[in-house]
C-alpha cells in the first residue's frame, strides 16, 4: 500500500507539484474519486478548485473495462484495440455513450447548478485523478481542458503503471506521478481505504473552495487591537480580522502571532459547537495529510478546525526552532487569541489537537491561565517535552498512542501520572507512531471527535 486514503494521496501528490505554486493555476478534479485528491493539491498551491466532467465508456457486460471515455463539449476518446478485442458493435457503443452522456449532463447539473465552469483560457490547468489505469479517462480530460482554452495542461495522479505517460501522448504538456509500479492490477490495490467517494463529498469539497482564500490585503488589525505601523496587530497576539467573522465555510487566513504572520486554513461547518486548533509535529505543516484526515473527522462531527503553520519558512529552516516547545506553544496561544478576537469569536469553545512534538506545544499552551481551553487531544505525542507544565494543565486531556510505538507509550504513561486534570490514555492496537496501518488513523479521528464533543458541551444560545 502506498496511500492510507485519497487525502493522504493528495498530500503526497501536492509535494511533487510545488513548482506550480505562484503560477496562474486552476486545479480540476475528476469526479468522484479525483476530487478529494485534487482538493489537497488546490490547498497546497493556493489555487481554485473545480471539476472536469468525463465519463468512462465501459464494455457492455464488463463495465469495469474501459473502451473509451467522453467529456464535456462532445469530446470522445476510444481505445480501438479494446473495442476490437471485445467485439463491441457500433450499436452497443452508441447505447453506452448515450447513457454515459446523460449521466455526465446530470452530474454537471448536480455539481455546478447554475454556476459556470471556471475559466481556463490562457491558464495552467492541473488535471488530477486518484490514479490512472487505462488512461482513457485522463486522456479525455486533457482534451476537454485543451478545447476550453488551457495554455498549459498538467496531468497529475498519485499512482499509475510504469510508462504511463505514453498512454496520454501529447494531450498533456506535463505529467506528474508519485508512484509508478511495474506490477499494476487496479488503482485500489495501492490504497488502504479506496471506498467510493459520494456526491456529498464532492459537493462539500467544491463548496469549501468556492469561498476562496482570504486576500492578504483584507486581513487588517482587529478594531479592538492596537495596530503597529505596518498594519499588523499588536504583539499581544490579538487577532487581525478580515471582516469575514466565523460564518460557515473554509478559507485561507493569515494568523497574526506577535511580529509574524502564519499561513492557516480555517474551516467552520454550519452550526459548529467549537473550533480545534492543530499543532503539527516536527517536519510537518498545515498540509499534514494525517492532521487533515483527523480534521475531516471533526468536521463531520460538527466541529471547526484551524490548521496553521507554527513557524515561518525561514524559522522552520532552523531545526532548533522545530523542537522549541515554549516558542511553539507561544504561537499556539497567539493563534488562539487571534481566533477569539474574530467577529463571533467570543462565543467559541476552543480545543487543541497536537501530533508528535506538537502535542507538547498543545499541553504547554493549555497550561496557560488564559485563554481557557476546553479539551486537548494528543496523537502519538511527546508530552514529556512539556514536563514542567504538565501538572498545570486544567483541560481534559486524551492521549492516543499506537500499540507498536512502545517508547512513546511509556512516555505517555509517565506523563499521565503527572497530569492533574481529567485524563485518559488510549493505546490503538497494531498502530505505529504515524498511524499508517489500515483503519488506525480513522480510530484517531473518531476518538478525537468524541472527546471534543463530550467536553465542548452545547452551543451557546443564539449561536
Amino acid at each position: 500500500m502506498y496511500f492510507t486514503d485519497r487525502i493522504d494521496a493528495g498530500g503526497q501528490l501536492a509535494a511533487r507539484l510545488d513548482h506550480l505554486k505562484g503560477r496562474d493555476v486552476v486545479v480540476l478534479g475528476l469526479p468522484r474519486g479525483g476530487v478529494p485528491v485534487a482538493a489537497q493539491v488546490a490547498d497546497a498551491l493556493d489555487a481554485p478548485l473545480d471539476i472536469c466532467l468525463v465519463r468512462k465508456l465501459g464494455v457492455p457486460h464488463q463495465p469495469e473495462l474501459a473502451m473509451g471515455a467522453i467529456g464535456e463539449g462532445g469530446v470522445r476518446v476510444l481505445n480501438d484495440s479494446v473495442v476490437s478485442e471485445t467485439g463491441v458493435s457500433g450499436r452497443d457503443l452508441a447505447a453506452v455513450e448515450a447513457h454515459e452522456r446523460d449521466v455526465l449532463e446530470a452530474r454537471a447539473r448536480r455539481y455546478r447548478g447554475q454556476r459556470e465552469p471556471t475559466s481556463l483560457r490562457g491558464r495552467t490547468v492541473l488535471v488530477v485523478d486518484d490514479g490512472l489505469a487505462t488512461g482513457a479517462t485522463a486522456l479525455a480530460a486533457c482534451l476537454v481542458v485543451r478545447a476550453r482554452g488551457a495554455a498549459h495542461v498538467v496531468l497529475a495522479v498519485p499512482v499509475a503503471p510504469h510508462g504511463w505517460p505514453e498512454r496520454v501522448g501529447d494531450a498533456a504538456d506535463e505529467t506528474v506521478c508519485v508512484h509508478e509500479p511495474d506490477f499494476f492490477y487496479a488503482i485500489g490495490q495501492f490504497y488502504t481505504d479506496f471506498s467510493q467517494t459520494s456526491d456529498e463529498e464532492v459537493l462539500g469539497a467544491l463548496e469549501r473552495h468556492r469561498a476562496g482564500p482570504a486576500p492578504a490585503a483584507d486581513v487588517g488589525a482587529s478594531p479592538d487591537a492596537p495596530a503597529s505601523s505596518d498594519g499588523r496587530a499588536s504583539s499581544d497576539g490579538r487577532a487581525s480580522s478580515d471582516g469575514r467573522g466565523l460564518e460557515p465555510g473554509a478559507y485561507d487566513v493569515l494568523v497574526t502571532a506577535g511580529d509574524v504572520r502564519l499561513d492557516g486554513r480555517l474551516s467552520v461547518p454550519p452550526g459548529a459547537t467549537g473550533i480545534v486548533l492543530f499543532a503539527h509535529g516536527s517536519g510537518s505543516s498545515r498540509h499534514s495529510p494525517r492532521n487533515r484526515s483527523v480534521a475531516e473527522a471533526l468536521h463531520r462531527a460538527g466541529l471547526g478546525t484551524l490548521l496553521f503553520d507554527l513557524l515561518t519558512e525561514e524559522e522552520a529552516a532552523d531545526r532548533a526552532n522545530v523542537f522549541d516547545t515554549p516558542l511553539l506553544a507561544g504561537r499556539l496561544t497567539a493563534a488562539t487569541r487571534w481566533l477569539l478576537a474574530r467577529p463571533g469569536g467570543d462565543r467559541l469553545t476552543v480545543g487543541y489537537f497536537g501530533a508528535s512534538t506538537g502535542a507538547a506545544a498543545a499541553l504547554w499552551a493549555a497550561a496557560e491561565p488564559a485563554p481557557d481551553i476546553a479539551a486537548v487531544v494528543s496523537r502519538g505525542g511527546r508530552p514529556d517535552l512539556a514536563g514542567p507544565r504538565l501538572d498545570r494543565v486544567r483541560a481534559p486531556t486524551l492521549l492516543i498512542v499506537g500499540g507498536h510505538d512502545t517508547t512513546v507509550v511509556e512516555l505517555n504513561e509517565t506523563a499521565l501520572r503527572r497530569l492533574r486534570c481529567q485524563n485518559r490514555l488510549v493505546v490503538v492496537p497494531g498502530a505505529g507512531h504515524l498511524f499508517e496501518e489500515p483503519g488506525t488513523l480513522e480510530q484517531v479521528g473518531t476518538l478525537a471527535a468524541d472527546w471534543f464533543r463530550d467536553h465542548f458541551g452545547a452551543p451557546a444560545d443564539g449561536s
